[in-house]
């Protein structure tokens, strides 16, 4: 499978903006990393012992629900926020492409280089 901005797959690689994105607030990056390892928690959980707001991780909780990152769960009258793996199982993949890429084209390079 080859990843580039003329191929068929290169649509795929946009869609991953708004992912990276939302992880590259540092906020956003513990709320994922509580998450992860607390399990589906409230608003008022995630701002415990914390000095950030309610309506401040509420609007992280978007950005990172709009990238696919968590999804929000109602549990009675509360609504719980969960990690959501899949986008960034992707995100992964299409990394371990692109990696992959750059492997075989420094390979090449190299063989080119030193006359192979």
């Amino acid at each position: 499978m080859l990843l580039n901005f003329n191929g068929s797959k290169s649509a795929a690689l946009p869609t991953f903006a708004p992912l990276f994105a939302a992880l590259g607030d540092e906020t956003r990056l513990r709320l994922i990393a509580v998450l992860c390892a607390g399990g589906a928690m409230s608003i008022t959980q995630l701002t415990t012992g914390t000095e950030i707001t309610r309506q401040a991780v509420t609007k992280h909780l978007t950005v990172l629900a709009d990238a696919g990152l968590v999804r929000d769960v109602k549990v009675g009258r509360e609504r719980l926020w969960e990690f959501e793996p899949s986008q960034l199982d992707e995100a992964r993949r299409t990394l371990e492409i692109i990696s992959q890429q750059w492997d075989e084209a420094l390979e090449r390079l190299k063989k080119l280089v030193e006359g192979d």
